[in-house]
């Protein structure tokens, strides 16, 4: 069997990435964005987000011809191999269309169909967050860990929204309930990845969010799990539902989220 080198993927990934991440800046805050809608007006695309993805899978395919490659644009190359892609050529794309800095190119490479190498990179921040499957996790360079908070009332903690928030009530407002009067801060950062890493980085004690896709999470799950924070998909019927927190939150926050889906009517239909 052919070996697979990881360190060579992760200085790819780590380029690649970077390369996105300078198209993207060519479009940040600029007037040709070209902004689509895709399931609603919650879940757009722009020019940005494809240009940064061709940058990326044409990389792959010339390097890595026989590899697959899942993205959010463009889905499933259909290529069987021990390697895929998943890439999110543009996480955070709300963020991105109204000129807010919180966006990244993430790209996680699974082996086997284990994730092994993580890389987010968030270009107007210059933040290379990377991994490597038991190597450990960094921020342009230097190691990252979680940190050290067992008490709930001192944890700031993230979360996002559903894109079909408006007409399904299982949309996380009983989530954000139930731990809102517990803890110091929550915030909405608006980009998965970027949240995930930021728990692995210690900038967060948690994140949890409902129906995201495998390009939203590959990368920076490894990511949060290579620094020490643990990870845990909590639901299995709203696509990938991910909570990820230090140690010492992660016991108290798992408990207050919702195990089965929401079913009461939202105030504004009623």
């Amino acid at each position: 069997m052919n070996h697979i080198d990881l360190n060579t993927l992760l200085d790819d990934a780590r380029q690649w990435a970077t390369e996105a991440g300078e198209v993207q800046l060519e479009y940040f805050r600029g007037n040709n964005l070209d902004i689509h809608t895709k399931l609603g007006e919650s879940d757009i695309v722009t020019a940005a987000d494809k240009a940064s993805e061709k940058v990326l899978i044409n990389n792959i395919r010339n390097k890595y011809p026989d590899h697959a490659i899942l993205s959010e644009e463009s889905g499933a190359n259909g290529q069987k191999s021990r390697v895929r892609w998943v890439i999110d050529p543009l996480d955070g794309t709300t963020n991105f269309s109204e000129g807010l800095p919180i966006f990244a190119v993430s790209i996680g490479i699974e082996v086997d169909g284990e994730a092994s190498v993580g890389v987010v990179y968030a270009p107007y921040l210059k933040e290379m967050f990377c991994a490597v499957k038991g190597k450990g996790a960094w921020l342009n360079g230097s190691p990252i860990r979680p940190r050290h908070n067992g008490k709930m009332e001192r944890a700031v903690v993230s979360t996002g929204f559903p894109v079909d928030k408006s007409t399904n009530p299982d949309n996380n407002l009983r989530n954000v309930a139930r731990v809102l009067p517990l803890v110091r801060g929550m915030r909405r950062l608006g980009s998965a990845a970027m949240d995930l890493c930021y728990v692995a980085a210690g900038y967060l004690d948690g994140y949890w969010e409902l129906n995201l896709h495998e390009w939203d999470v590959c990368a920076a799950t490894i990511i949060c799990q290579e620094a020490g924070a643990l990870t845990k998909r909590w639901r299995t019927d709203r696509e990938v539902s991910l909570v990820a927190a230090t140690p010492e939150i992660f016991t108290q926050l798992v408990p207050l989220l919702d195990v089965e889906p929401c079913t009461t009517l939202p105030l504004w239909k009623k």
